[in-house]
């Protein structure tokens, strides 16, 4: 049995798909009924029994995600190889100028990022809310967002891999069927079942963003491709805080933290209906072996691919090569400058970022403010995005991230020197500022750049890698909190400094340039010399 759909060509079959999001549907709705129907006790669930239906409803959700999960397996690969028994590699022009369907992929995108920031976003909405209902410490519900930093750092390397095994659209697929069955985290009568559905959230989102990156690396062309993932991702980003924050202000007023979490159910349905619109990476059609849909993909999108047969002895040799590639001292080196530069900008946003308004009222400053500006830190990050995406397309990819990093690091200083500051810098917003500034233009281009340094065989697992890290370092400083040992602002930007102006070091040293570089050195037989190969 074949997929009988288009948009879901090479699979097993898309009545077996729709049939598992038809089962996580109903069970999600199972649990939606329980929700509707406590309406009079202000939607109050904690401590009620999990009846029948919310255990056939968990089961259906269960079954529902395998059985969506195996329609969405890719043929054999023997038949798909029946009648391209040759290896083969795609010449494109990356010049070509962006269509209609380009345009289109970038707006589902955009929608898809932001549906994907709104679940980790919602945490900081819903907090509240569960500690109140769950009477439990604060302490107890710092379990919520370690759960989720986790499951998001975890997700990020698994869908990763999965993008690079069975395709980038049927991995952003999954992650939309999980985007659905998490939202009966809405319902759970129990913090425990909320922790636990919390980290599946977490899992599922991480999934999301690198292999969005890898697709559109995939398919923009090399001119445009800059500005177009930075500007991407920094809307997505930013849009996924403010539809976050404007929900929870329309919806909670009136249906309680829990219809956050069930927020789930239509967005996620809105990333299937929207997935005829996602195409599959072309070039990952090719290195499958199915040229024709590469064709028809390319086509769309005003491009013609030329398909040379490798040589036998070229053949022969391209698993070497690429074993090779990834062996080869300088992808160990940008994936270690890469690694640190996520690490310290996880810390910095899920730790010094977040202890520095109690640290500052401690200290007698006006924590009002410093509140105020990290709750507008998504409209600083706006311009932030603007002109790193400008910087990132028109100057230097490299430079553009090492910037960034630089710019925390006064911030950085500045806090460290809280308790003797220097004259005419006695106001420590300046310092958040700077924070907030670097911290917002180095998410907007770290992950784009990473998606861009890495051949196409491995690019989801790799930037799921640089992902997981960011998350990684979030994990870090939660546990700080867990154990209820919180360092002084000063103490932790101290710290903080060290890999912080290492990674800037790093990337400056180790980074490759990649604006306007068309991906197929990094595909092929001269990565190590970061230059375009010549194929024809």
């Amino acid at each position: 049995m074949t997929a009988s759909l288009p948009f879901l060509a090479g699979r097993t079959s898309s009545w077996i798909f729709f049939a598992g999001c038809a089962a996580v549907t109903i069970g999600v709705l199972l649990h939606v009924q329980m929700f509707a129907d406590a309406k009079a006790i202000n939607y109050h669930l904690a401590g009620m029994p999990m009846g029948w239906d919310m255990i056939l409803g968990m089961a259906l959700i269960v079954a529902g995600v395998g059985i969506a999960g195996v329609g969405l397996l890719p043929v054999s690969r023997r038949k798909r190889h029946e009648s391209h028994q040759t290896e083969v590699f795609v010449e494109t022009s990356e010049d070509t100028k962006l269509t209609p369907a380009h345009w289109m992929l970038m707006a589902v995108m955009v929608v898809a990022l932001v549906i994907d920031t709104m679940k980790p976003a919602t945490l900081g909405f819903v907090v509240p809310g569960m500690r109140t209902e769950y009477l439990v410490p604060q302490s107890t519900v710092a379990l919520l967002p370690f759960c989720a930093l986790t499951g998001t750092a975890i997700g990020s390397i698994v869908w990763g891999i999965l993008a690079d095994i069975y395709g980038r659209r049927a991995s952003i697929l999954l992650s939309a069927i999980l985007f659905v069955g998490t939202a009966i985290c809405g319902a759970m009568p129990s913090l425990a079942w909320n922790l636990v559905m919390c980290f599946m959230m977490g899992a599922s989102a991480g999934g999301m963003l690198p292999v969005a990156y890898a697709l559109l690396a995939e398919t923009i062309p090399a001119k445009q491709r800059g500005w177009v993932l930075v500007l991407i991702g920094g809307l997505g980003t930013a849009g996924g805080y403010l539809a976050a924050s404007g929900l929870s202000n329309i919806l909670q007023p009136d249906f309680g933290w829990r219809i956050m979490w069930l927020l789930g159910l239509p967005t996620g349905m809105l990333l299937i209906v929207l997935n005829p619109f996602i195409p599959e990476s072309p070039k990952f059609l090719v290195f499958e072996g199915r040229i024709d849909e590469a064709r028809q993909t390319m086509k769309r999108f005003g491009s013609i691919v030329h398909i040379r047969p490798l040589a036998a002895f070229e053949s022969a040799d391209l698993p070497r090569k690429r074993t090779s590639i990834l062996k080869n001292p300088d992808f160990i080196k940008t994936t270690a400058a890469l690694t640190i530069t996520g690490l310290s900008w996880g810390l910095l946003n899920f730790g010094l970022l977040l202890w520095l308004p109690s640290d500052l009222a401690a200290r007698g400053y006006d924590i009002a403010g410093a509140s105020q500006l990290l709750a507008l830190s998504t409209i600083i990050a706006l311009p932030a995005i603007v002109l790193a995406a400008l910087a990132y397309s028109w100057w230097s990819t490299k430079y553009t991230l090492v910037t960034s990093v630089v710019v925390m690091i006064p911030g950085l200083f500045g806090i460290l020197l809280l308790d003797n500051p220097l004259p005419g810098l006695e106001n420590p917003l300046i310092f958040m500022t700077l924070l907030i500034i670097g911290a917002n233009s180095v998410i907007a281009t770290l992950l784009p750049y990473a998606a861009e340094n890495y051949p196409l065989y491995v690019r989801g697992r790799a930037t799921g890698w640089v992902a997981a890290m960011t998350k990684a370092g979030g994990i870090g400083a939660q546990l700080f909190g867990l154990f209820g040992v919180i360092p002084a602002a000063s103490v932790a930007a101290a710290a903080l400094s060290i890999p912080t102006v290492l990674s800037s070091v790093l990337v400056a040293v180790w980074g490759g340039e990649t604006r306007g570089r068309i991906l197929h050195d990094v595909e092929l037989f001269e990565a190590e010399k970061h230059e375009p190969v010549d194929l024809a």
